[in-house]
């Protein structure tokens, strides 16, 4: 007798980035596997992302009559399923809550692509929600390792690692988007180019970035070393009021850090820059770095969460918050062209170890399948 395929309803919290491109690209390729797939989500994230599943506007939301009404065909649809997978801390909560008492309960597997940096009270709470996934879900998957011992510390009875694959890297550029985009920007033709894509945030410490930027424009002798000019590019949006602050600090910094804005060609970015910088307070195996890696562009990073597990000896990590570390990696990486070339084939070489979607497909089709036959009572 043929075993069924898993039905799987999968859910995401509110996502502009990388967890939502992930989670959408994921859904379509177990669906086109064979499995039933279900998406539930925020409008917003909907809208955001092209989803090749059927998506169930089921994310609790409105007033208090619509609020109930969408948890109703939530717990409705989780019912139904043999797996629910939540992707984030939010979504994991809403998971395990929804599967409460359902009979027969369906696997829940938690994935985990951020750790929590909240401090104090909010810490505290959030830190108790981390606990009650660990121990209540099926399994916790985590994008990077430090989140996965995270989970198990926790009392997580099954924790493993799951990475994400970007779907933008190892694309191939149009022939001269180097020079049009350095013509369209009005760089210098000498100008040596540190690309940043990144959400303005917190988190992010884009201060950090501007702090280094700033010692690297006043330090003759790394000038003299470099012997060109030095332009930093950060694409990318996010908090209104942060980044009219940033803009305003670049302004005054002597250093030329140009805010490009949200961006829809990073690829043809990366291709114009001849490093790339990331200074976040935490990162999981970040996707812009790997398609910068996939593009042969050197990094320089925070040695924080999945950074130094995905960057490798490929890239310079430094610590994070060390403006002066940064402006000194970036200085010498940039007046060093043959160490820039030696990263780059390195960082080639390690993006084409990496899994790619496929192959993480797989993996998930075959996690889906032993906990939709754990769920079933099945072995």
């Amino acid at each position: 007798m043929t075993e069924r395929a898993p039905r799987i309803l999968v859910l995401v919290g509110p996502a502009t980035g990388g967890i939502g491109a992930h989670a959408a690209a994921l859904s379509a390729g177990v669906a086109d596997r064979g499995g039933t797939v279900a998406v539930v989500c925020p409008g917003l994230t909907a809208e955001r992302f092209t989803w090749r599943v059927p998506v169930v506007l089921a994310w609790p939301g409105g007033g208090l009559l619509e609020v109930w009404r969408r948890w109703r065909r939530l717990r409705e649809l989780v019912a139904t399923a043999d797996v629910v997978h939540a992707h984030g801390h939010q979504a994991g909560l809403l998971a395990l809550a929804a599967a409460r008492g359902t009979r027969p309960r369906p696997a829940v597997v938690v994935s985990w692509h951020n750790a929590v940096l909240a401090t104090g009270a909010r810490r505290a709470v959030l830190a108790l929600g981390e606990r009650l996934q660990a121990r209540r879900a099926d399994l916790v998957t985590g994008a990077s390792l430090d989140l996965v011992e995270r989970a198990t510390a926790l009392g997580a009875g099954g924790a493993e690692l799951a990475p994400v694959a970007s779907p933008r890297a190892g694309h191939e550029v149009p022939d001269g988007a180097r020079e049009r985009i350095r013509t369209e920007l009005g760089l210098d033709e000498r100008a040596l180019v540190a690309l940043t894509v990144s959400r303005i945030a917190p988190q992010k410490r884009l201060d950090v970035l501007l702090d280094a930027a700033t010692l690297l424009a006043h330090d003759d002798a790394a000038a003299r070393r470099v012997g060109a000019p030095v332009t930093w590019l950060v694409a990318g949006d996010g908090d209104a009021n942060l980044d009219a602050d940033l803009r305003a600090r670049a302004a005054a910094s002597g250093a030329d850090v140009r805010f490009l804005g949200a961006r829809s060609d990073v690829p043809e970015l990366l291709a114009a820059a001849d490093l790339f910088v990331l200074t976040s307070r935490w990162e999981a195996r970040a996707l812009v770095v790997q398609e910068a890696m996939a593009a042969g562009v050197p990094v320089v990073a925070t040695a924080v969460g999945g950074l130094p597990e995905l960057v490798g000896d490929a890239g310079i990590l430094v610590r994070e918050g060390d403006a002066l570390g940064l402006a000194t990696a970036v200085g010498d990486l940039l007046a060093a062209p043959r160490r820039r070339d030696t990263l780059a084939e390195a960082a080639r070489r390690r993006f084409a170890a990496l899994p790619g979607e496929s192959d993480i497909t797989r993996s998930w089709w075959t996690r889906y399948a032993r906990l939709a036959r754990a769920a079933r009572g099945l072995r």
